[in-house]
């Protein structure tokens, strides 16, 4: 069998499913394809749909007679339910009919989706971040209205990515309109997976209307450029270390999970979790290959350093308990986490200095575990005991997790969890 190359065998279950070797060349782990993956049990898939239900049933007890979620000023968190409810095959359901409504009332004219805060001064409003969110829940909600709302929202982000000539270049941060050239990988990565979500939608316009796209070689550009990897990324910052390049950073210019200075003195960015799965889902929707040395890096670094304990470890080792500060978006993670392991095609990964793992397993036990239970309903929710990026609101917390749980189960990528990729021979 050829190690050097990775080749889908099949597709079960709406999954890709492979199984990786352990042979080394050159420092990058090539990936060795087996037909032996193990499935979910049936115990456990019977119980992750068990709480996806009782999470979805909780999340429709806390809708607004208005149809939104949570905090009205921010589309986005209506939008996160009503895409967990249409992934739920639940898009014809009244509250999900209520959400819609809502969403279409907070779309402008520029084809932006959100509210400005209700503050002195107003401003803000994160409109990029709204934007994308909000037009993919539309997109999958099959609402015949919501489509042209769809089609200009892809205008408008196609308008906002930062393509100056700077180190943000092809990339997307909160609001394009903010005076300051600025991008991060976050916001990037959302908008690159709403584009490749909702393009469909172009097939919808008029003939003659141009289409809206990104510039998908700007964003390739500044995907590397927040790669933790001195052999793709010049920048000095960039890691040098075996041990912890491949991964990603939070933007050209700054980490969230510390530094270390080498034996030249020179300040390393260490990688973030997060970032690093945002990442590898940013190359997919940009087209790059699966064998491209920087998806193979990223794989790499997530091999290396799994875990589900830390969003951004600022340090690691055995028996080590993640702190407070580490915790921080954990449940963002474990979103992108399982969108990006998806996409990638792969369920099992044979580490050289330790046992097999299934992320769809682990991912799920995990979700499994911290799921809480409303006594007065049985229902369930999720919430981070560290608040830190809105993750001490329940329904934020609660739909990150529901997502993740479907796309673990193996959902139906027509229904936007990510894009399969091809086999090999059919890119």
């Amino acid at each position: 069998m050829n190690v050097n190359r990775v080749a889908i065998i099949g597709f079960v279950g709406c999954t890709w499913s492979l199984v990786a070797g352990a042979a080394e060349t050159g420092g990058v782990v090539r990936l060795e394809v087996r037909s032996d993956a193990p499935m979910l049990s049936e115990s456990l898939r019977r119980e992750a749909q068990a709480a996806v239900d009782r999470g979805l049933q909780w999340l429709l007890g806390h809708q607004s007679p208005t149809g939104s979620w949570s905090n009205a000023q921010y589309p986005a968190l209506t939008a996160l339910p009503l895409w967990a409810l249409a992934k739920a095959g639940r898009a014809d359901t009244p509250a999900a009919k209520r959400a819609v409504d809502f969403l279409l009332s907070c779309a402008h004219d520029n084809g932006a989706i959100y509210r400005a805060p209700d503050r002195p001064g107003g401003g803000g409003g994160l409109p990029n971040y709204n934007t994308a969110i909000s037009m993919v829940a539309l997109h999958l909600s099959g609402d015949s209205r919501a489509v042209p709302v769809v089609l200009k929202a892809r205008r408008y982000l196609a308008r906002t990515q930062h393509l100056g000539g700077d180190v943000y270049y092809g990339g997307m941060g909160y609001d394009a309109d903010s005076g300051r050239p600025y991008a991060d990988l976050s916001n990037s990565y959302i908008a690159y997976e709403a584009m490749r979500l909702t393009e469909s939608a172009e097939d919808l316009r008029r003939d003659g209307e141009p289409r809206a796209d990104l510039n998908w070689e700007a964003a390739r550009a500044f995907i590397q450029r927040t790669q933790n990897d001195a052999r793709f990324n010049p920048a000095p910052w960039a890691s040098d270390d075996p041990n912890d390049r491949g991964g990603f950073v939070y933007h050209p210019e700054q980490t969230r999970a510390g530094i270390t200075t080498n034996a030249a003195g020179v300040v390393k960015f260490r990688s973030m979790r997060g970032m690093t799965y945002a990442g590898l889902l940013s190359y997919i929707y940009a087209d790059v290959d699966r064998t491209d040395p920087r998806v193979e890096a990223t794989v790499n670094w997530i091999v290396r350093h799994w875990s589900l304990d830390a969003n951004n470890p600022r340090a690691e080792g055995p028996g080590k308990a993640a702190t407070e500060d580490e915790r921080e978006g954990l449940f963002y993670m474990y979103n992108v986490m399982a969108k990006g392991l998806a996409a990638y095609g792969q369920d099992v990964f044979r580490p050289p200095d330790r046992p097999p793992f299934n992320w769809r397993v682990e991912l799920i036990q995990r979700l499994l575990s911290l799921q809480k239970i409303e006594p007065t309903t049985g229902y369930g929710y999720w919430v981070n005991d560290v608040g830190r990026y809105w993750e001490s609101d329940p329904v934020l917390v609660t739909s990150y997790a529901v997502i993740a749980l479907q796309v673990a189960l193996g959902a139906d990528p027509a229904t936007g969890a990510w894009r399969p990729l091809p086999a090999e021979g059919a890119r």
